[in-house]
């Protein structure tokens, strides 16, 4: 593997685990588990209630970590395929050319190609068409495996917390309790890292609404019969 492709892979394995994704993967997995935890009944609770409980809240976030790595690695292949496909069209198009600009313009942030001018865009056309791109990096590397491995431990992982009362505890209406608290604690801490990565200026406020919001939404999975 040469240099390049190193980078690559370090690159698109950081790509995936960006904040927003790293916070989102969190929420999915406590929502997720707060399904369960939610609908537990104190008064109808025995040894094997609890058991129960566990179980199906490790193994639905089991299944829902193994359905979110395979997702990355299929989207990656998507996203790859779609870079090529722009890099094709690039190629055909005349330096200069409407159509070059418009598949540049796909591929650029708003803001940069808000700023960027017609020779910068057709300089930045020419530097594209001298790269040497093979077709094997549509192939998934270990770096993308580890990207999902990541993902996969980030859904399972925050399940921990909350179902670790009902282990540790054994009243199951202390457990239910801490593991209530843990859970919104879970949810201020995402709220807040969401309105500090959007700039929020009162990131506090920000944390309040999105908890606020995952209990409404634990709240209607659970009268829907999630």
């Amino acid at each position: 593997m040469t240099s390049q492709q190193q980078d690559d892979g370090k690159a698109s394995a950081e790509a995936a685990l960006d904040p927003v994704s790293r916070m989102s993967e969190v929420l999915f997995g406590l929502l997720m588990v707060l399904t369960f935890t939610g609908s537990f009944s104190v008064a109808s609770s025995g040894e094997s209630s609890v058991r129960e409980l566990l179980v199906a809240s490790l193994g639905c976030n089991l299944a829902w970590g193994l359905v979110d790595g395979c997702m990355l690695l299929l989207n990656r292949l998507a996203e790859r395929g779609h870079a090529w496909r722009q890099w094709q069209r690039l190629r055909k198009a005349p330096p200069g050319s409407m159509q070059a600009a418009e598949v540049l313009a796909e591929a650029m942030p708003v803001l940069l190609g808000k700023v960027l001018k017609a020779e910068e865009v057709q300089n930045l056309h020419q530097r594209l068409l001298a790269l040497q791109l093979p077709r094997t990096r549509l192939l998934l590397g270990w770096a993308d495996l580890r990207a999902a491995l990541a993902v996969f431990l980030l859904v399972f992982l925050s399940t921990l917390p909350v179902v670790l009362p009902f282990v540790l505890l054994a009243d199951p209406w202390q457990a239910l309790r801490a593991s209530n608290a843990i859970a919104l604690g879970m949810l201020l801490l995402i709220g807040l890292g969401y309105g500090r990565f959007a700039g929020a200026r009162r990131p506090w406020l920000t944390a309040l609404v999105f908890t606020a919001l995952g209990v409404a939404l634990v709240g209607a999975t659970i009268a829907l019969g999630g």
